[in-house]
């Protein structure tokens, strides 16, 4: 299974940009995903390894082989996309069958093959069936089945599960990840939706139109965002982020959230960072939802809060807090992550803190990440 290799990638449709000069390497046996919203490049730089969309400038390698001037079949790569198109005269075998009579496989082998990733895949019960009898979960996996049973050196998947309801998606997640493990293939996987990406990659490259924001695993991403744009894209619900000034005196810093409320930083590898940083200045502060601490005592360092709405997810509550209202009279929300078994009801009052090591701090103006 190929490294694969994108040096100065640039991709531009009339006066769009839709890449703009992407450096990226995937290795080997590899599960990579390719996060972000829509219109921010991810489908398109997955046509362009594929070679169904050339590139104006910049190079693509598979290992160390040049590959822009290959077609498609000559790169030999498998592409999944988001709508399994199977054919509705062909039963569910045919189907999985047809990439493969035109590489002139022995008729045993093709059968072998097929067999062998159905029972892989828990559809050989349905082998004999039209797509017009099948699921939407089944639909998803005879179209994987089909791209399975190539041996393809690589693997591309856009968005593959992305029409099926919320359990099924669940199930397919650990279904596409566990196979991978098995077939040991270079996965390219491309999603909108972060929970998959956190879920299921090893590493993950999150984009903002046409340009790479962040790299890294999954968690390294969630703990140390490179910017605001990763910190309010990652994670469900996302971080919470709050214009804030620095005041730096001596070795204490404090940090006005809003109205007369300030916290101290008692970190001291977050408070030596803000020194060198340069203090007395505007900020973005940033904590995730469970580094948010509630209680109905008054705390050391708490706030006064109000809650302003909740969800009861069953396995936790997502409370929605407000301390008060931003200098333009909205009410500045924050999200806490807390217990199911914590009682509360709407605008009743609560104390609020941070955990001291786990907040983060963003500049004003670049966005980008200072500790």
């Amino acid at each position: 299974m190929p490294t694969i290799k994108l040096e100065n990638l640039t991709k531009r449709f009339d006066d769009v940009i839709a890449l703009d000069n992407i450096n990226l390497e995937i290795h080997a046996r590899e599960f990579f995903v390719l996060l972000g919203q829509t219109g921010a490049g991810k489908t398109t730089m997955l046509r362009c390894i594929a070679g169904l969309d050339k590139p104006e400038e910049g190079f693509i390698y598979f290992d160390n082989q040049r590959v822009n001037e290959l077609t498609p079949p000559e790169r030999d790569v498998a592409f999944v996309f988001q709508s399994h198109i199977l054919y509705p005269h062909l039963t569910v075998y045919e189907n999985m069958a047809f990439p493969l009579h035109p590489r002139g496989l022995p008729t045993d082998e093709i059968d072998r093959r097929v067999k062998d990733i159905a029972s892989m895949l828990h559809i050989e019960h349905l082998l004999q069936r039209k797509p017009s009898q099948l699921s939407g979960g089944e639909t998803q996996r005879v179209g994987l089945g089909r791209a399975m049973v190539r041996r393809p050196q690589l693997f591309l998947m856009d968005e593959p599960i992305s029409n099926l309801d919320a359990r099924l998606r669940t199930e397919m997640r650990a279904e596409i990840k566990w196979r991978q493990r098995q077939l040991e293939a270079t996965t390219l996987y491309v999603t909108h939706d972060q929970i998959e990406a956190m879920s299921m990659a090893d590493r993950v490259a999150v984009l903002e139109a046409g340009h790479i924001q962040q790299i890294g695993t999954p968690m390294e991403i969630y703990d140390h965002p490179t910017n605001l744009f990763v910190a309010g894209f990652i994670g469900s619900p996302s971080m919470n982020l709050i214009p804030c000034q620095a005041a730096i005196s001596g070795e204490k810093i404090d940090i006005k959230l809003i109205g007369k409320f300030q916290i101290t930083v008692k970190n001291q590898q977050i408070a030596s960072t803000l020194v060198e940083f340069g203090g007395n200045r505007d900020l973005v502060f940033g904590v995730h939802p469970e580094d948010v601490l509630i209680s109905p005592e008054d705390t050391p360092d708490s706030m006064p809060v109000e809650v302003y709405s909740f969800e009861p997810l069953g396995a936790e509550t997502i409370v929605e807090l407000t301390p008060g209202k931003d200098e333009s009279g909205r009410d500045v929300i924050l999200k806490a992550r807390t217990e199911p078994t914590l009682d509360v009801r709407i605008g009743q009052p609560l104390r609020m803190t941070f955990m001291p090591e786990r907040i983060h701090f963003f500049h004003s103006d670049t966005g980008e990440a200072i500790c």
